[in-house]
């Protein structure tokens, strides 16, 4: 039965880091597209352009929403560290996009706004996939188990 319970509390804590995590990205989310829009077709920038600069606000927005909610009971290994690894990682999230966007409108010179939102729509969710894997890997590190109150008989005896 423990292993039973030691599961559930498991599933019970991924699940509301999810909903978390989901909601930091549903935002990041709007704010990613929705800039990607303004800068396209409202400052009439190419859409790599475009995806860059709505993607660095967004991923500012999101690792402060991610560093203070989602994972606030994580330890904190040093805000310049986790900064830089979150960048870093969000880079290549970037990456992925870009890849999606670059392939849609110059390769298959599909320019319409339809197509080119489709393609970082794919963007987004790949790269989504990736962060979420990689932060709680190598940005937001899982908390060290807590010492126990009691020393064991061990320790206990070696006094």
């Amino acid at each position: 039965m423990e292993f039973l319970r030691r599961a559930y509390l498991r599933f019970a804590d991924l699940a509301k880091e999810l909903a978390k995590f989901g909601t930091i990205g549903g935002i990041a989310f709007l704010i990613d597209t929705g800039g990607f829009n303004l800068v396209q077709y409202g400052l009439h920038q190419g859409p790599l352009t475009s995806k860059v600069a709505s993607t660095v606000v967004a991923t500012t927005f999101a690792y402060f929403g991610n560093r203070y909610w989602t994972y606030r009971h994580h330890e904190q290994s040093g805000l310049a560290r986790e900064y830089f690894l979150f960048f870093l990682l969000n880079a290549v999230a970037l990456l992925i996009g870009l890849l999606c966007l670059g392939f849609t409108h110059y390769t298959l010179k599909l320019t319409d706004p339809l197509s080119m939102n489709l393609a970082n729509l794919v963007g987004i969710g790949l790269g989504t996939l990736f962060r979420f894997w990689s932060y709680k890997k190598w940005v937001f590190l899982a908390a060290t188990e807590e010492v126990p109150k009691e020393l064991p008989d061990d320790i206990t005896r070696a006094r």
